[in-house]
């Protein structure tokens, strides 16, 4: 916990527009691929398919696709980020996985491990200097 905090601390003293807006692009793109799962639920569907018959199909979706949303807007405003990155996290994990067991799309791989290592990153390094997390903290 100790290494965690004083990676934050860096990153607070050393933070860029340029992170702020990975952050941002981040946030966005999960927020887009969101809307997109809903707006096409057969893409999913066919994902899905790929792996199997899988039960709780619709659940699944639903869970995603607001996951992505709500995490995604988080993300954007720098609120909570590292707790709406670790709920991304399974879903990113099961993108890739999906990729391996199922018919492989080099598109969609690519997305998934640049999401996955981006969020990663941004467990470690916290929501920046221009978040609402930074703001809230220094009102404390």
């Amino acid at each position: 916990m100790t290494r965690i905090r004083e990676l934050n601390k860096w990153a607070n003293a050393n933070t860029c527009i340029t992170l702020d807006l990975l952050r941002f692009f981040l946030g966005g793109f999960l927020f887009l691929k969101g809307i997109s799962f809903i707006v096409d639920k057969k893409y999913l569907h066919e994902i899905l398919n790929t792996v199997g018959n899988f039960g709780s199909e619709m659940l699944l979706i639903h869970y995603v696709a607001m996951a992505h949303m709500a995490g995604g807007v988080m993300i954007i405003i720098g609120f909570l980020t590292r707790w709406s990155i670790w709920v991304q996290l399974p879903i990113l994990f099961g993108a890739l996985i999906i990729n391996f067991i199922g018919e492989f799309n080099t598109s969609d791989f690519v997305q998934s491990m640049l999401a996955l290592a981006t969020s990663i990153f941004f467990i470690f390094f916290g929501s920046g200097k221009h978040s609402v997390d930074y703001y809230l903290k220094m009102e404390e």
